[in-house]
């Protein structure tokens, strides 16, 4: 049985089988949802212990690890009055953040944890639901390179390959740069479907060509059943994607690509698309 005791943070998509992993690899695993019966509904599943504020998450762990939507969302595990900075720190522990936020956020709470004694990883991560459960996830990790080594064994466990790439910020700098090629992939691959369906040719037609040449990638051949289907339930909603997009704009994306792609996805908010997967940008286009 693994000796390490991991507190985890947010039981979305990703956040459940990641922490399912965990388990699976024995470590000890205790976790913290603002929905407290989904953190119930784990619990009978896994055994893992349920606390019911940050706060009480942070007592008798080696790692605190956090999955959320966004900024504000991560400030307010921190930063709140029962948040994990407002209890007892246990010595030598760190603080390992997955989410994807921005580089600004993250050196903020980094330096905060820093004050407190706390080590901190930004550690974002690239693959959706299907890569999180089956722990081919791609984790890019900003922070000091023994902090990184010590969380080896966890990343090892939720993951195909993780690498340090900088200090704090800096992986959520790559995780924004990967997320704006994923999005012009997409965008890509909507327009094409779009522009040949306009012209006579279907999707069952077109997409067997795309992903049988030089332009196919992961992400063409995942999203090809959805849209012939015209399903689009979310791996990774376009709000999701949307909110990526404006981050790496607030850090400086300012090319003709990543304008446009900043622009259709509003526009596919607008048309009320946002809970739906990102390549319902079709539906918008």
């Amino acid at each position: 049985m693994n000796t390490i005791r991991i507190g985890w943070a947010g039981l979305g998509n990703m956040g459940i089988p990641m922490v399912k992993n965990l388990v699976r690899a024995g470590f000890d695993v205790t976790v913290y949802n603002r929905t407290v019966a989904k953190a119930n509904s784990l619990k009978v599943e896994t055994g893992v212990r349920v606390v019911t504020t940050p706060r009480e998450l942070i007592e008798n762990v080696d790692f605190i690890i956090t999955m959320v939507a966004d900024d504000n969302a991560l400030k307010a595990i921190y930063q709140s009055p029962d948040g994990l900075l407002s209890g007892n720190i246990p010595a030598n522990l760190l603080a390992i953040d997955m989410s994807t936020v921005s580089p600004d956020t993250t050196k903020q709470i980094a330096a905060l944890c820093r004050e407190k004694g706390i080590g901190y990883l930004d550690a974002p991560v690239s693959g959706s639901v299907k890569p999180a459960e089956d722990a081919q996830l791609i984790i890019m990790a900003g922070g000091h390179e023994d902090d990184f080594e010590k969380a080896k064994p966890i990343f090892d466990s939720l993951g195909k390959t993780a690498r340090l790439v900088g200090e704090n910020g800096s992986g959520n700098y790559a995780k924004l740069a990967v997320n704006t090629f994923l999005g012009l992939t997409v965008q890509a691959l909507a327009e094409a479907v779009v522009f040949a369906r306009k012209n006579g040719i279907t999707p069952e037609v077109l997409l067997p060509i795309i992903n049988s040449s030089a332009i196919s990638s992961g992400v063409t051949k995942v999203k090809s059943p959805g849209i012939i289907a015209n399903r689009f339930s979310p791996a990774f909603s376009l709000n999701l994607l949307n909110k990526d997009i404006r981050l790496a704009k607030e850090q400086g994306l300012n090319t003709p690509l990543g304008n446009a792609l900043a622009d259709s996805l509003q526009e596919a908010l607008r048309k009320g698309l946002g809970n739906e997967d990102m390549m319902a940008i079709i539906k918008s286009l």
